[in-house]
């Protein structure tokens, strides 16, 4: 693997952030929905949740979030992205930019 196409955490993210939620029309690491991301022997995991379990865009966004990591490190092995639950997602979460488009 080349050391420019070498993800770090930031770079994950950066990619991560193109990803729109068509709900909310703001991306999914300012909404808070990313917990967490792993990168071990040239593979990623991303641990994400949605507002709710009920979210209609779910399988979108998490297929959305795998494909945005892909294409950007398209010499990576693997991209796992993991949804959770727990804890449940708060508008707690969200960057003080989101929480600024929506007003709280």
């Amino acid at each position: 693997m080349d050391a420019l196409d070498t993800p770090d955490h930031d770079a994950v993210l950066a990619a991560i952030s193109t990803v729109i939620d068509p709900e909310a029309g703001m991306n999914v690491v300012d909404l808070g929905l990313i917990y967490d991301v792993g990168i071990d022997a040239g593979r990623v995991t991303v641990t994400m949740t949605m507002t709710t379990p009920t979210c209609p865009v779910g399988d979108y966004l998490r297929d959305a979030v795998g494909d945005a990591v892909r294409d950007r490190f398209p010499s990576i092995a693997a991209v796992d992205v993991e949804l959770t639950f727990d804890p449940p997602w708060t508008p707690d979460r969200m960057s003080d930019a989101a929480r600024a488009k929506f007003g709280w």
